[in-house]
């Protein structure tokens, strides 16, 4: 058992990330950044959970660029194959559940 206090949690750099589960090669990890991330592909799905904090995500749709902001409570579920990438709006804590292995 563990618990942990999110609001917490901060490294010393944008995006590291503490390990809460590895279940059956399924991660789940939280994350803290001020810092935008890099547009990518996950080689699977990704559950993106902000935390704490405000995100504006950007993702491709169509070959269209889009984005939303995300705030605490909000998910966003990138299905195999979706482009994005993560812009935090000051300080975000974020749970990623995906692949492990994955950017």
């Amino acid at each position: 058992m563990n618990i942990i206090k999110s609001k917490d949690y901060r490294p010393k750099n944008a995006w590291d990330s503490q390990l809460i589960s590895n279940m059956n090669g399924i991660t789940v990890k939280l994350h803290w950044t001020d810092k935008p991330y890099i547009w990518h592909v996950n080689d699977g799905e990704e559950v993106f959970a902000v935390l704490d904090g405000k995100v504006e995500m950007f993702y491709k749709q169509n070959g269209k660029e889009k984005s939303t902001i995300l705030e605490s409570g909000d998910i966003f579920y990138a299905t195999l194959g979706t482009e994005h990438y993560a812009h935090p709006i000051g300080e975000a804590r974020i749970l990623v559940i995906e692949k492990e292995g994955s950017i």
